[in-house]
């Protein structure tokens, strides 16, 4: 007599990485919005994202605690009390945030996946002044700068 045992589904790991790079498109695709234009970017920065908005970019950047904390210069528990009682991100937070969202979004559009474009900020690059773009994320003109490296590196300028 023959059973017929159901196997369990085996999921490859590039299944996974693109259950994984959809979620974070996902969440990216939110906050995408709030910068579709400079006045939508500044009425959004300036009524305040949620705390939660913070919270969303720690799990899809693929930063650790102290990454997080020296770019947005705030601590991940002042964060996480702020998602508690409900509060909003002052306006220059918020920017800051909203401009990392579109920033990542750039990043995988280049590099294929939030790993790949991690893995880039955290090496020199030749187009920033040999500077490690992670290093240049905590201003709004660092940001500015790393995206457009991405522009050049998606159009293979890379002199």
């Amino acid at each position: 007599m023959k059973t017929d045992k159901k196997k369990p589904k085996n999921y490859s790991i590039n299944h996974l990485d693109d259950i994984t790079n959809q979620l974070v498109q996902e969440t990216i695709a939110v906050y995408q919005k709030m910068s579709v234009n400079p006045i939508a970017l500044l009425q959004n920065s300036k009524e305040g994202l949620s705390a939660n908005a913070a919270l969303d970019f720690l799990n899809i950047s693929g930063f650790t605690y102290d990454e997080f904390q020296s770019a947005f210069k705030t601590t991940v528990k002042t964060i996480q009390n702020y998602a508690v009682q409900g509060l909003k991100l002052d306006a220059a937070l918020s920017e800051k945030l909203i401009k990392s969202f579109a920033l990542f979004n750039k990043g995988i559009e280049v590099f294929g996946s939030v790993e790949a474009f991690h893995q880039w900020l955290n090496l020199p690059a030749y187009g920033l002044g040999n500077q490690t773009p992670f290093h240049l994320m905590d201003t709004i003109t660092g940001i500015n700068l790393i995206e457009e490296e991405l522009i050049r590196i998606a159009y293979g300028d890379l002199a």
